[in-house]
């Protein structure tokens, strides 16, 4: 009995998982727009500001590469939360909730389809790191790691807020304003040191993805002010709180 509940809730998974997966591949426009904007920060406004700027021994440029991949995750993540409220429009998720699995299993479904986009997107940015010199090839699996990480804890933030929200221009409101803070605090465009204003390196160190954004420069670049598994743990302990917490909130729209 338990056995073929186990089973019926991972076909689920898998078919919820499928499902987000193939609507991603078909929208051939959203892979391209993912994959050009990142590759217009770093050599539109890197190269621009690392015309006249280097941090230590790295050019600009590189140095925002990890960011750039974050930033990547921050943004393609957060507005997976936005399909819920389409899909509730349409009634498609009226007919994937009466399905016979739990509405756990549907988030965790949806959960896993948002964080292979984002991370196939990731890949194909990976695929452009020989163009930055000061990248170590060697550190792009413990990078991956941390944005998968990251990538869980900010699916289930977005699906948690399409949760909340019916309409379409909330959401857009409401992620704009989580989004764009959580951004251009995890020192993603700037060194996190001493010369920083008090107020603003306190808020960059309450930022949890502060430490994501630490954590890939130190596999990609050598320059962490953490050790890895600091960053590792914060970010962990993150996903797993917006996981819970998405899946409650998921569980009880209506």
């Amino acid at each position: 009995m338990h056995s073929n509940w186990f089973q019926r809730e991972l076909l689920g998974i898998a078919a919820v998982w499928w499902r987000e997966f193939k609507v991603f591949w078909r929208e051939k426009s959203r892979i391209v727009s993912s994959i050009v904007q990142p590759m217009m920060w770093l050599f539109l406004f890197g190269s621009g500001i690392g015309a006249s700027l280097s941090v230590g021994a790295v050019n600009y440029r590189d140095y925002i590469y990890p960011g750039v991949l974050t930033m990547s995750v921050i943004f393609g993540s957060v507005f997976f939360g936005l399909y819920i409220i389409w899909d509730r429009k349409l009634d498609v998720l009226k007919a994937v909730l009466v399905a016979p699995v739990t509405r756990i299993s549907i988030f965790f479904g949806k959960v896993l389809g948002g964080c292979t986009d984002v991370l196939l997107q990731v890949v194909i940015l990976f695929v452009f790191s020989f163009l930055f010199p000061s990248v170590n090839p060697w550190g792009l699996p413990q990078a991956l790691l941390i944005l998968f990480i990251t990538s869980i804890a900010l699916v289930s933030l977005g699906l948690a807020l399409g949760s909340l929200l019916e309409s379409l221009e909330g959401f857009q409101v409401i992620s704009a304003f989580l989004i764009f803070p959580l951004f251009f605090l995890s020192g993603a465009l700037f060194p996190v040191d001493d010369k920083l204003p008090t107020w603003l390196h306190g808020l960059v160190k309450l930022n949890p993805l502060s430490y994501t954004v630490d954590g890939v420069r130190g596999a990609l670049l050598g320059m962490n002010t953490y050790p890895f598994y600091v960053d590792l743990g914060i970010i962990t302990l993150f996903a797993a709180a917006m996981l819970i917490s998405g899946s409650i909130l998921f569980s009880r729209m209506k």
